[in-house]
């Protein structure tokens, strides 16, 4: 049976701007062949939408709460919901 496909939102607060934020999560996720975006927000969190296998993509948040060696990761609001299939191959954008 194959794994559950699955979508998730993620805003990420705390010091995650100008710190390689977006170029890590996308490592991360294209690493795991997750399809998504990720950019800055402009109050200063990080937003990531991503798709694909519900194990690979609740392993990529974890790595938002992590982070970078240079952030500090205060909070990570994750909400799922069902996959559309119209993302691109993890990619950074603005």
């Amino acid at each position: 049976m194959a794994e559950q496909i699955v979508r998730a939102r993620a805003v990420v607060r705390g010091r995650v701007q100008m710190v390689g934020f977006r170029a890590y999560v996308m490592r991360h996720a294209r690493g795991a062949g997750l399809l998504g975006v990720v950019r800055n927000g402009s109050d200063g969190t990080v937003h990531c939408t991503v798709e694909g296998p519900r194990t690979a993509v609740d392993q990529l948040i974890d790595v938002l709460r992590r982070g970078p060696s240079a952030a500090r990761v205060d909070r990570v609001d994750v909400d799922y919901e069902p996959p559309a299939g119209d993302l691109p191959p993890m990619s950074v954008t603005a």
